[in-house]
């Protein structure tokens, strides 16, 4: 009696798993996002939000009118790419961040701190590190990711990032 008992209940285990490793399977087929995809979508996101914080306060604070300027492209010009990463996101089923990570949190609360030269110089040197970070994360995710979304955001981003580094590049080494 305990045999038949066992047997039935392993063979009912294996029948109510089946469906799941089918629908594994087939969420892999679909093009659903990776463990790598997600974690990069909410790191961007992230990032993302982060650059709008900074540049609002860059545009607010700034003793110079190019860090002023700036600021202000960033607050645009992130403020487009993260539309654009939500509506990825969304697509992916990626639930994104709210709010910032307590790291940039961090950098804000610093830079908030200073004002004048002092704001600039550490703003540019935050903008430098930053927008290095972003371009190396962004080319290597743009040759691992497999989501067509995603890798239509990293090839439509990746531009704009450079540009921003090569701008801030230029300031940082005008000093």
């Amino acid at each position: 009696m305990k045999l038949k008992t066992i047997a039935f209940t392993v063979g009912t285990a294996v029948a109510l798993c089946a469906p799941w490793q089918q629908s594994f399977a087939a969420d892999e087929a679909s093009g659903h996002a990776t463990s790598m995809e997600k974690m990069f979508v909410k790191k961007a996101a992230d990032g993302g939000m982060t650059e709008v914080e900074l540049g609002h306060l860059a545009a607010e604070k700034g003793a110079s009118d190019a860090v002023k300027d700036f600021g202000n492209q960033m607050v645009t010009d992130h403020s487009k790419i993260n539309d654009n990463l939500k509506e990825v996101a969304g697509k992916m089923n990626v639930q994104l961040p709210s709010t910032i990570s307590k790291k940039h949190k961090m950098v804000m609360d610093k830079l908030t701190g200073l004002s004048g030269a002092a704001f600039d110089t550490a703003y540019v040197k935050e903008m430098v590190k930053d927008h290095k970070m972003d371009v190396a994360e962004f080319e290597k995710a743009d040759k691992e990711v497999k989501n067509p979304d995603l890798k239509s955001f990293i090839d439509d981003s990746l531009p704009t990032l450079k540009d921003h580094l090569a701008k801030i590049e230029k300031f940082d080494q005008a000093k």
